[in-house]
């Protein structure tokens, strides 16, 4: 397998799809099939929707589309649908929407929808396909029942809490959904436990998969950035350190 390049790995990074707010500026740029070219938009920190990103048309952005709260992360899922994860309760919600039918509302509804409700997903229209996955899977390989409108695309990578029952357990996960497969694999980072890391105040907040190497990297807020060995779960080196 080759040597990992850490100055390719480190540009990659700054492409990683990383949770809202925080990480809005990764989010993915696209145009749907008809041609409508999609802006994100982060409402700051204060005020009734603060910590809100929306998505609207380029030419309508005060007409938002779609609302994400805290720890959603968009991905593409075709030129026509766009995935949306987020962890909700002790699961990982997954939902997909049909862009060109997505409707705008006001944004004032926004603010009212997310005090009342645990959702942190919110449209007008209802969402093409909508599955949860359970954080409490076990490591290794399950099988799951993936939705039609999501079944073509190949890998996502999730990073997650994860239970630990004790100090020196995994307190993160990544799970890496092989959508096209039906399959789910957990891999519990053996190397972030509560006896070494502040866990809240440090987390890992995004990580993906090497094109080269085929290893997984990521960032931990708070830490640094990470290369993972071969078998995804334990800590090969910092690439850098913060």
């Amino acid at each position: 397998m080759p040597i990992p390049n850490l100055v390719s790995i480190r540009q990659q990074l700054d492409r990683a799809v990383g949770p809202a707010p925080w990480y809005w500026k990764t989010f993915p740029e696209f145009r749907s099939v008809a041609g409508e070219r999609f802006v994100w938009t982060h409402h700051g920190e204060l005020g009734p929707v603060g910590y809100v990103v929306t998505l609207a048309l380029e030419q309508e952005p005060d007409k938002p589309r779609l609302a994400l709260n805290t720890y959603c992360r968009p991905f593409l899922i075709s030129a026509q649908y766009l995935g949306i994860w987020c962890p909700e309760g002790r699961n990982i919600r997954l939902a997909g929407f049909d862009l060109d039918q997505l409707k705008p509302f006001d944004v004032a509804e926004v603010a009212g929808w997310f005090k009342q409700s645990s959702d942190r997903i919110y449209s007008a229209t209802p969402p093409i396909a909508d599955f949860q996955i359970p954080l409490t899977l076990a490591a290794g390989m399950h099988k799951i029942d993936v939705p039609p409108e999501l079944a073509t695309v190949d890998e996502l990578i999730l990073p997650t809490s994860y239970k630990a029952m004790s100090n020196d357990d995994p307190a993160f996960a990544l799970f890496i959904l092989y959508l096209q497969a039906g399959l789910v694999e957990v891999l519990p980072q053996k190397w972030f436990t509560g006896a070494q890391y502040q866990v809240g105040k440090q987390w890992i907040s995004r990580a993906a998969r090497d094109r080269e190497s085929q290893r997984i990297f990521g960032e931990c807020f708070g830490a640094g950035t990470f290369l993972l060995e071969e078998d995804g779960c334990r800590l090969a080196e910092w690439v850098e350190r913060r």
